[in-house]
């Protein structure tokens, strides 16, 4: 989905940047390759983004409002959660399939940048995690999934986990399809959110303290 308000110039740097830092790396290109990419003037560059660190952000934003629009729109139809879980990750798996550029550029190249890691607020990914809260609520309402897992860790538990697969693919250099993680991941979560609930409170020590463990 482009970002019509922006305008097709906007879009055509946003691509072109994601060309260029996945290939080059993000502190070897230089804002005038990315310019090159694109077909545009250097001054152009900077009458859309501050700099290349806002480059890079603005590529993370607009990909995942992308990616939000999708989710969205392919999971209106299903009304079961379980069944939006598995969609979820089908099409989570997919689209960084159909884009080794951007998983690249999303994957490794951003975490390079100190200003994303230590001042961005991140507000795009809070929704796009609060999608997979929403599918794992509606499940606990549903009696699908366990109601005594938190929502907050659950959503996070699932996100880092599909990251970490993600992440794996790229430095491997995409030597195998994504998406026959699809199955096995959705039976990894599925059997782990819909076991019996328990209230057992187990005592243990971690380094000399005790702590309460509920099951």
């Amino acid at each position: 989905m482009k970002n019509n308000k922006k305008g097709d110039k906007y879009d055509l740097i946003l691509d072109a940047a994601i060309r260029v830092f996945a290939k080059k790396g993000f502190y070897q290109s230089r804002v005038t390759d990315v310019a090159k990419e694109a077909g545009v003037a250097d001054g152009t560059i900077y009458l859309y983004f501050k700099n290349k660190d806002d480059l890079l952000i603005s590529i993370f934003e607009e990909k995942i409002r992308e990616a939000i629009e999708i989710f969205k729109r392919e999971l209106r139809e299903i009304t079961g959660a379980k069944e939006k879980f598995a969609k979820f990750i089908e099409i989570h798996l997919s689209l960084f399939q159909a884009n080794p550029d951007l998983a690249a550029v999303l994957q490794v190249e951003l975490r390079q940048s100190s200003r994303f890691m230590k001042q961005y607020k991140k507000e795009e990914l809070k929704r796009f995690l609060d999608l997979i809260g929403e599918i794992i609520e509606q499940g606990q309402d549903e009696g699908v999934f366990r109601r005594d897992i938190p929502v907050g860790l659950a959503k996070r538990f699932v996100f880092g986990a599909l990251d970490e697969i993600i992440s794996t693919w790229v430095t491997a250099g995409f030597k195998y399809d994504l998406r026959s993680y699809v199955q096995p991941v959705c039976r990894l979560f599925m059997n782990g959110f819909a076991g019996k609930e328990e209230s057992i409170v187990k005592d243990t020590k971690i380094g000399g303290v005790s702590h309460e463990i509920a099951g």
